[in-house]
């Protein structure tokens, strides 16, 4: 019998606790989220997978304190490190691109 997951989306967490985009209580939370945003990001994918701290870093080459200050914003990720952490650690492909 497989579980029924309790995950949400990032976009439906946020929808739900802010509201849609353009709102004035949305847009508030969106100038101080970027940053979260990446930890929040990458915490979601590794509970995806049903890989713990310790296993992500191994993965990638990195040690389980670090994967824990990215998660918790409490450290900044090199774009290489980024990279590693997604594709090798998570087996996803990372995509950038820019907003004008």
């Amino acid at each position: 019998m497989k579980q029924k997951s309790n995950l949400k989306s990032l976009d439906q967490f946020v929808e739900e606790q802010y509201g849609k985009t353009g709102t004035s209580k949305r847009d508030k939370f969106e100038k101080g989220y970027e940053p979260f945003k990446l930890g929040f990001l990458i915490q979601q994918a590794r509970i995806e997978k049903g890989m713990t701290q310790e296993e992500l870093a191994q993965k990638c080459g990195t040690n389980k304190g670090y994967i824990s200050k990215i998660e918790n914003n409490i450290k900044e990720v090199r774009l290489s490190t980024l990279q590693k952490i997604v594709e090798l650690g998570l087996g996803g492909h990372l995509q950038l691109y820019i907003k004008l």
